[in-house]
């Protein structure tokens, strides 16, 4: 009996230690800047120094492919020596999304000009842009950088080609090298392999299409976060995180999807009467930027996330991923918005719930 008695307290005891939160000792607090503008704002500015953010993932520019031009550069963000100066020590990362149709294009002879050309911009953007001087020891620095990130949406069948890309990147640039890493390749790496970085930053984040499940927020919903992170996994790559702070309103017209706009739920209210959770219907003729005419009986559906659902994601991500003792939280992305939505006190909890 004492013997029976001893197993089930053992058992007791692995059972509550293989629930426990992973703590974080050290967390770094990191955005994401992901506009096509440059301009920060003081007031957005004000709010990072004072939740203490030491980290911009700054999005420098997009790469696509076209017959004409081969691999491009495309919605490029060119930083100013003024577009960081009101910030109090922060670290930029430039980040650079590739789309993950180009790898059908390309060989390595051309990824491996498509490296040095990544490479090239971003040391390029590193220094103030001054196009009537060319000597590069006289130009001014806009930001120091140690790593790049890629963000990639990579599949099984393009992930040797990326894999390689990542590898040259690394090899040209002499910098840490992080990418981006959806659920799925987190949860089946024998399927989707694991990237040849330094570290990875798990989107946890825009786990449904946002056309697929009309009474699903695609943003995040916590029975599908779940259905990832259903037990305690270790990745081989160090792990950080990012988490959901923007909103997205999708605009049908007589029942089919017209595109995205720019609302809030507190916007939508002055036109728009609420039918059911996320959904509105507009009760009257509106235009919105000078160009858009939403119909009266048009529909909307307003993806937001908000500070109680994000808290819930937080304590199933530290119930279920083995974290390093630093580890770099993000919040994706930094907008005018951001500090509307969300008071101080629930986006510094944001950060500090992993280390508690």
């Amino acid at each position: 009996m004492k013997k029976i008695i001893l197993l089930v307290l053992i058992s007791s005891f692995f059972l509550a230690c293989s629930k426990k939160e992973n703590k974080v000792t050290n967390v770094e607090r990191a955005f994401y800047y992901w506009k096509s503008s440059s301009y920060l704002d003081d007031g957005t500015a004000k709010e990072m120094n004072k939740l203490n953010v030491k980290k911009l993932y700054y999005k420098l520019f997009e790469v696509d492919y076209n017959e004409s031009m081969g691999n491009f550069p495309y919605q490029k963000n060119s930083p100013s020596l003024y577009t960081f100066r009101d910030l109090d020590s922060v670290t930029i990362v430039p980040t650079i999304f590739i789309k993950n149709e180009i790898f059908q294009f390309n060989d390595e002879k051309s990824l491996d000009k498509l490296a040095d050309n990544i490479t090239f911009l971003v040391e390029k953007y590193h220094f103030e842009n001054d196009y009537s001087n060319n000597d590069k020891d006289d130009k001014k620095v806009v930001f120091n950088y140690t790593e790049i990130q890629i963000d990639c949406d990579w599949t099984k069948s393009t992930k040797d080609k990326y894999f390689y890309l990542l590898k040259k990147i690394k090899e040209l640039s002499k910098k840490e090298i992080s990418c981006t890493l959806r659920l799925y390749p987190y949860k089946y790496p024998e399927i989707m392999g694991v990237p040849p970085v330094d570290k990875a930053m798990l989107m946890c984040y825009n786990l449904i299409k946002p056309l697929s499940k009309k009474e699903k927020n695609s943003i995040l919903d916590i029975d599908e976060l779940k259905s990832y992170l259903n037990k305690k996994r270790s990745y081989p790559v160090h792990l950080d995180v990012a988490l959901p702070v923007f909103y997205w309103t999708l605009w049908y017209h007589n029942n089919r999807f017209a595109g995205l706009v720019n609302f809030n739920s507190a916007d939508i209210s002055e036109f728009a009467q609420q039918t059911k959770p996320m959904w509105y219907e507009i009760t009257k003729d509106y235009t919105y930027e000078y160009e858009t005419y939403l119909k009266k009986g048009d529909q909307l559906k307003c993806e937001e996330v908000d500070a109680k659902t994000i808290s819930e994601a937080i304590s199933i991500i530290k119930q279920n991923i083995e974290f390093d003792n630093t580890t770099t939280i993000s919040l994706f992305h930094l907008d005018n918005s951001t500090f509307k939505k969300y008071n101080h006190e629930e986006v510094s909890s944001f950060y500090s719930s992993f280390s508690k």
